[in-house]
């Protein structure tokens, strides 16, 4: 029986993340990093499937999945979350297939802008995505740092954080944040992560006014966003030392090489360049001087 690609249900999540945790370790040994993924909680996912069913496919071959592919669409932006195929099925054609789907769901949301965030090294996938139409525009670095080594090099921040939730602030208000670093509004992303448990959002002043908004889960940083390009430095600076409040043993973030105030500041606080990701797009779109991303699927 030929594999199927069909709609994604919720009872395939678990078994969906199995596929990418295991396809992202065994690229990431082969290239000599180590194991680097784990299993986490499907949130996202989950939330992109009651938001877009569209968007989220597996590979079934005889009631056992072997691939699985994820988009979400904002306006015109339309991002790759995840695509992954088992690693012992990797040569049988199921990324096209799988990608095709991704395509179309772009196609019919009318997205004219297409991106996604895939390893530096992945040269096979690069090809592929080449081949659709999505070109390397700059790298993403994964930068972290111990909090009591961070702790030690910490000067007052000039901007300072305030707690972001539904109650302190119209989420219309992040709308212009958003479009200024992407080109289009997230409200219902925001909902998201307000919704979360394990997440922290503020937003971030510069004196009375609001220059941006951050949110942080576990030492980490991400999504930030800024007004304008020349705050984001002062911003990250604000949001590490925020960060380091908490007890967490490492304080990490994901820095775009389009941001150099991002990535001076994420240097001068001792923070180590640990993995390096991609952006590919089909054009360029939004101001990465001012968004720092959340991680490869949520960007």
């Amino acid at each position: 029986m030929a594999v199927l690609c069909r709609p994604a249900r919720m009872d395939d999540l678990a078994r969906a993340d199995e596929i990418v945790v295991a396809s992202i370790n065994e690229l990431t040994e082969r290239r000599g990093f180590g194991k680097m993924a784990s299993s986490r909680p499907q949130n996202f996912q989950a939330f992109s499937l009651t938001d877009d069913p569209e968007g989220l496919w597996v590979a079934d071959d005889d009631g056992e999945l072997v691939g699985f592919a994820w988009s979400w669409v904002c306006g015109e932006l339309w991002f790759l979350a995840q695509l992954f195929v088992a690693p012992d099925r990797q040569s049988d054609g199921i990324g096209n297939h799988l990608i095709s789907k991704m395509f179309a769901h772009a196609e019919k949301r009318g997205a004219s802008v297409r991106a996604l965030i895939t390893f530096t090294f992945n040269n096979v996938s690069q090809g592929l995505y080449i081949h659709h139409g999505l070109f390397p525009r700059f790298p993403i670095y994964m930068v972290s740092v111990s909090r009591d080594r961070l702790a030690s090099r910490l000067a007052e921040p000039r901007l300072h954080l305030e707690p972001l939730t539904a109650k302190t602030i119209g989420l219309d208000e992040l709308a212009p944040i958003d479009i200024n670093a992407l080109g289009v509004s997230r409200a219902r992303h925001h909902r998201y992560l307000l919704g979360d448990s394990t997440t922290s959002g503020f937003t971030i002043h510069d004196g009375s006014e609001c220059a941006g908004y951050v949110y942080i889960s576990d030492g980490h940083i991400g999504p930030l966003a800024v007004r304008r390009s020349d705050l984001m430095g002062s911003a990250l600076a604000a949001a590490l030392s925020f960060a380091t409040q908490s007890d967490v043993p490492t304080i990490s973030a994901f820095v775009p090489g389009a941001s150099e105030p991002a990535l001076r500041v994420a240097t001068d606080h001792g923070m180590r360049l640990t993995f390096p990701m991609l952006l590919m797009s089909n054009r360029q779109f939004g101001d990465w001087g001012s968004y720092l991303p959340r991680n490869p699927g949520f960007m």
